[in-house]
């Protein structure tokens, strides 16, 4: 063993160590890797930083920038509330649904592919549902990488592997050879993570801060008076029909009729013309009134005064605290936005419902407003201790009228893919450059939305596998696996080489761990007598097998949106890679035997 691959072990073991004790961010631990690799001469710097332009990096860039434009065009948004219907109120329902259609979907394209596809559509419904995103997005990634061992086409990692038996002039995989091990593998790995594994992830929104390193804001819900106009296409029809809940995310919590009639909101309450609707929602769907046609905020809070729109306006949330002015006021004694010249949207009592109008409620400490004016004015009342700012809202309203055109391009880029019209990389590129061109998302945009930390962890890794070739401590620790195991029984092997796959492809990339230890695998199987396609298949498994860290491209495009740890992939991961290897070592040499 050279003085090189005894360095590249040990760098290795310290960037694992570094990753789980996560006190430093991973892109600065990733950073330090490329770094060390170069000081130590490891690696040339020019193949340290190959991973940088890598079709990888390339290709994670296009699909974020993609799904950006899906959530900017709001097909998120209606995708969300499809998935809510099939999973109604229920929590557990909805991470089957999703779990379920991402792997109908990684098992005819790219994982990576299907994950971005579901990433938006998955905080989008998990806000509507008020749970954590973490507690779905781990698990729609694990669920497009159990999908992989179901057909040829699932990975790339698969089509690789074929073609290197070819190389050895054996058969190459089936298109659907692989499917009675990969379809036990995604039914049981995804009935696991809805029944178990989600259980072991953590709730991580409570770690997102903001901008100023406070409590998170925009998690509450707030109460807002809407009216029902003249001619709206809401009259006549009752509460169900009008779908405020269904459609707008909006819980209807009274109804005024004619100033002085409180009304409780029946399903089957038929709505006139002048009803004032006491409603409850998140910031985006009160903001989101503005687009509907038929209703517009109560006079008292009415968005049309000419004061407002001139200049420069912003929407914030500002928190009541003690000593407070409008503490015990209320917003017609105060005459809020005549004396103020700002307006208030909604207000938040600490999740609590307020069933009298907002305007006529005494103000108390600790309650939340989603106001709008100009920031000078916003600046001077935080500064004179009227309220505090908790944050800016900087709320887009979608271009819905591109939505169709955003989806034919994802779809595009898709079919181009799955028909190797194109590879990956290229056909997502061309589909970034389509949503530019017609505007579905401007780069600035996209630019801001990236997380870029994303990108540097997948490009440092890519370094840190091509310096386990380039070292040779990939191949000297398959031919030690190999040799400690050559006299074991048969099983003992198919397993040391599952394990072997699994552990090289960590560092490396799925393909390039597949590349080393399939021939190894082959040469092995020949030597002693066996079926080298046995070992084949249980490489193919287990090259895909990425669950115990997030350095699987699939598991990185969630790791910042969920706000993930190291930790969480080992706790949820390792049992899931446990009962894939069990399925894997029944099933493989019943279909393949040895």
């Amino acid at each position: 063993m050279s003085i090189e691959i005894i360095y590249m072990l040990l760098l290795v073991a310290a960037a694992m160590v570094l990753f789980s004790l996560e006190n430093l961010p991973a892109d600065l631990i990733a950073m330090g890797i490329v770094l060390a690799l170069t000081l130590t001469g490891l690696l040339p710097p020019e193949q340290a930083f190959a991973g940088f332009g890598s079709d990888t990096v390339v290709m994670i860039f296009g699909l974020l920038v993609l799904t950006r434009a899906l959530v900017r065009t709001g097909v998120a948004d209606s995708l969300g509330k499809l998935m809510l219907r099939l999973a109604g109120d229920r929590q557990d329902r909805a991470l089957l649904v999703l779990s379920v259609a991402v792997a109908i979907l990684s098992a005819i394209m790219s994982n990576t592919a299907s994950t971005a596809l579901f990433i938006p559509i998955t905080i989008e419904l998990a806000r509507r549902l008020r749970m954590s995103s973490s507690k779905l997005l781990l698990p729609i990634a694990f669920a497009s990488i159990l999908a992989s061992s179901v057909m040829l086409v699932s990975t790339s990692t698969n089509i690789v592997i074929s073609g290197l038996l070819t190389q050895y002039g054996l058969p190459p995989i089936g298109m659907f050879e692989l499917a009675p091990v990969g379809i036990p593998v995604a039914v049981f790995g995804v009935s696991y993570m809805v029944t178990l594994g989600h259980r072991l992830i953590p709730n991580r929104d409570a770690d997102a801060t903001d901008d100023a390193g406070g409590k998170e804001f925009g998690i509450h819900p707030y109460l807002a008076e809407l009216l029902i106009l003249p001619d709206s296409p809401f009259i006549g029809k009752t509460l169900i029909e009008a779908g405020f809940g269904r459609e707008l995310d909006l819980t209807v919590l009274r109804v005024v009729r004619d100033k002085t009639h409180y009304l409780t909101p029946r399903a089957h309450l038929q709505l006139e013309s002048g009803d004032e609707l006491l409603v409850r929602g998140h910031h985006g769907e009160i903001l989101g009134v503005r687009q509907i046609e038929g209703l517009a905020f109560k006079a008292d809070i009415k968005l049309s005064d000419p004061r407002l729109q001139a200049g420069e306006t912003q929407l914030a949330e500002v928190i009541l605290l003690p000593g407070s002015p409008l503490i015990g006021q209320t917003l017609k004694a105060l005459r809020f936005r005549q004396r103020y010249g700002l307006q208030v949207l909604g207000v938040s009592r600490h999740g609590k419902n307020i069933f009298r109008k907002l305007s006529q409620t005494p103000l108390q400490i600790g309650d939340q407003m989603l106001i709008q004016g100009r920031r000078t004015r916003i600046s001077i009342l935080d500064t004179n201790n009227t309220f505090q700012v908790l944050g800016a809202v900087n709320h887009q309203y979608p271009k819905r009228e591109l939505a169709l055109w955003t989806i034919g391009i994802f779809v595009a880029v898709l079919v181009l893919a799955a028909l190797n019209v194109l590879s990956l990389p290229v056909a997502v590129l061309t589909g970034t450059l389509a949503v530019f061109l017609i505007g579905s998302i401007t780069p600035e945009e996209a630019y801001h939305e990236i997380a870029w930390e994303t990108l540097i962890v997948i490009g440092s890794m890519l370094a840190l596998g091509a310096a386990m070739q380039h070292t040779g401590a990939a191949e000297f620790l398959a031919t030690q696996i190999v040799e400690l195991v050559r006299n074991a029984s048969p099983t003992l092997m198919l397993s040391a080489f599952f394990f072997l796959s699994l552990l090289l492809t960590q560092p490396m990339s799925n393909q390039a761990a597949a590349v080393l230890v399939v021939p190894i695998a082959i040469q092995t199987a020949q030597q002693l007598g066996l079926n080298p396609r046995t070992f084949v298949m249980m490489i193919a498994v287990g090259a895909s097998c990425s669950f115990i860290t997030p350095l699987e491209p699939a598991c990185l495009m969630v790791y910042g949106s969920g706000n993930y740890r190291f930790t969480d992939f080992v706790k949820a991961g390792s049992p899931l890679t446990i009962l894939v290897y069990l399925i894997a070592i029944l099933l493989v040499p019943v279909f393949w035997p040895l």
